[in-house]
């Protein structure tokens, strides 16, 4: 049995994190910084290396890129399904500063809220409520 934990790349790795906390809940765990690496160029060492971080109850993983510029999410969402409405709605409406909604949040025809967006570093959510277990 494998444990999915979604990894970012991120231009400002911090500031990402700490969007994803305060939109959802939660806290920044450890991380270390690029300077704890040996021979890390100086311009680099206060860089993230490597965070962990939880938001609404699921961990993830974050760091500065130093390779390649940090992109937007491409072939897959993430989605965050909330027990609640109201859970659903606060989340999706603090995701969605700075980004660009997809799908408004709505009921469904098959009983659930469910919205997508584009969030301000480019990583694409679902954002729903559990279903209601009708079945088609």
């Amino acid at each position: 049995m494998a444990k999915l934990t979604p990894y970012f790349y991120s231009q400002d790795a911090k500031a990402q994190a700490q969007f994803y906390v305060d939109a959802l809940g939660g806290e920044i765990g450890h991380y270390m910084t690029y300077g704890q690496a040996p021979g890390t160029d100086e311009a680099m060492k206060d860089k993230i290396i490597h965070m962990v971080f939880t938001a609404a109850g699921v961990d993830f993983y974050i760091a500065d890129t130093m390779h390649e510029p940090a992109g937007h999410s491409s072939g897959y969402d993430l989605n965050l399904e909330f027990k609640t409405e109201e859970e659903a709605r606060q989340a999706f409406t603090r995701l969605a500063e700075g980004g660009n909604v997809i799908m408004p949040l709505e009921k469904q025809f098959w009983g659930s809220l469910f919205g997508r967006l584009e969030d301000k570093f480019g990583i694409k959510w679902q954002i729903s409520t559990e279903g209601n277990g009708q079945q088609g």
